[in-house]
């Protein structure tokens, strides 16, 4: 998910009008539509495409999360209104690739031979046998952004290298909470048990559902149980500020310094910069996330089928996504690529966050890109991961203990598959 999502009505305005349009020609110049949820930062490139191409113009339909995602559903039952290149992000991947008669196989055009391109897991991601649904946009390592200040000020140690190394783990992460709520009682350790739960639980290689069955095994999965105990117990000590991403109570905490840590990608540095304006330029940094690894956002550039320039749209989605592209969005924007050429690039590894006390980002998170592993999701892994977060946020307002939630969660959740 890139940088920030804006929830506006007047892009969800624009949506609903250029739904009802299809791809048209401007005079002798070719209309291309791309649909993204939030600001991917293709607005330069997009530019620069057009001065390349001055045959084809580019608009980009720029929307929010829910409302892109739930639009393009209706769009592919309709068979109209959809853009001719669309953003898809990954969780809903494993859904669309079952609708795949509803989109371009990309390998018609010659995809299959940029497969080296990408990580394997984010190619494979995309991909449906010899069918290419997709072409890898970002990903979202993980790391830890955390305020030194307020480490300073509970005791605990600052410097990014010796963070690290006191919270190798999660236990290790749930022991940090316990010792700065000690000394600090009116700051939280975490923005919220969700966003704690959702980077433990994106360091499994299975989640709600089997890979080999596709069956839902929440209530059997260690790996679920586990991340939810350890986030609902952090929730249930009142350590975290029970603001969630994306939200603007989330902006004001960051902007008042409410909480210490969150487990960031990549993209959420920009979010930290801009809720937290120059007030807290230093005052976070960052190191390496608890686990090591983990991976949470991520995108694919498609092309649906009732489009009427699926050539001239994969040349779009091919270059919006090439090396030289994704290198660009990086160093201008915080997005880091799915692609080892861009992320092991020496001019990406030396970059560093002056906001963030000059941390070396770069090599944070291409180090952390290096470790991901596939995470298998799956058919309804959108429908199912909401009730654990709601369930979470239950344990945060205190309606509820760590195991009512939990069985409310897994009750609703069967509930929803029926």
């Amino acid at each position: 998910m890139p940088t920030t999502v804006r929830r506006t009505a007047a892009a969800v305005a624009a949506l609903t009008l250029l739904a009802a349009c299809s791809p048209a020609e401007s005079g002798d110049r070719t209309k291309l539509t791309i649909a993204t949820f939030g600001e991917f930062g293709y607005a330069p490139l997009i530019a620069e495409y057009e001065k390349l191409h001055p045959d084809i113009t580019v608009q980009n339909r720029v929307t929010d999360f829910d409302t892109h995602h739930k639009g393009l559903a209706t769009q592919l039952a309709t068979g109209r209104g959809a853009a001719d290149v669309v953003a898809i992000e990954e969780q809903y991947i494993p859904q669309y690739r079952k609708a795949k008669d509803k989109f371009t196989d990309l390998a018609s055009f010659g995809a299959r031979d940029l497969e080296k391109q990408w990580a394997p897991w984010k190619w494979a991601q995309g991909t449906d046998g010899d069918f290419v649904l997709g072409l890898g946009t970002d990903m979202g390592s993980l790391a830890l952004c955390y305020r030194r200040d307020l480490f300073q000020a509970a005791g605990l140690p600052t410097d990014r290298d010796e963070v690290a190394k006191l919270i190798p783990d999660w236990p290790a992460y749930a022991a940090a909470a316990d010792r700065f709520t000690q000394k600090t009682p009116g700051v939280k350790f975490a923005d919220s048990a969700g966003t704690v739960y959702t980077a433990m639980l994106n360091q499994s290689p299975e989640n709600y559902f089997s890979q080999r069955d596709d069956s839902f095994i929440a209530d059997t999965n260690p790996s679920v149980r586990t991340a939810f105990e350890l986030s609902g117990g952090i929730a249930a000590k009142g350590q975290t500020a029970a603001a969630t991403t994306f939200t603007q109570a989330w902006n004001v905490a960051i902007k008042q310094g409410s909480f210490a840590t969150v487990a960031c990608p990549a993209w959420m540095l920009s979010q930290i910069k801009e809720a937290g304006g120059d007030a807290n330029k230093g005052k976070w940094d960052v190191t390496t996330v608890p686990g090591k690894s983990g991976n949470q956002g991520g995108s694919f550039l498609t092309v649906p089928k009732q489009g009427t320039h699926q050539k001239e749209a994969y040349e779009l989605a091919r270059w919006l996504t090439a090396p030289e592209q994704q290198k660009k969005l990086f160093l201008a924007e915080g997005i880091l690529p799915s692609e080892p050429s861009v992320y092991e690039d020496p001019q990406v590894i030396a970059h560093t966050d002056p906001y963030f006390g000059d941390a070396p980002t770069g090599r944070i998170f291409a180090a952390s890109a290096d470790r991901l592993r596939p995470n298998y999701r799956g058919l309804h892994d959108a429908d199912v991961r909401p009730e654990f977060g709601r369930a979470l946020g239950r344990i945060e307002d205190k309606t509820q203990t760590v195991d009512q939630a939990w069985a409310q969660a897994v009750q609703q959740a069967r509930a929803l598959l029926k």
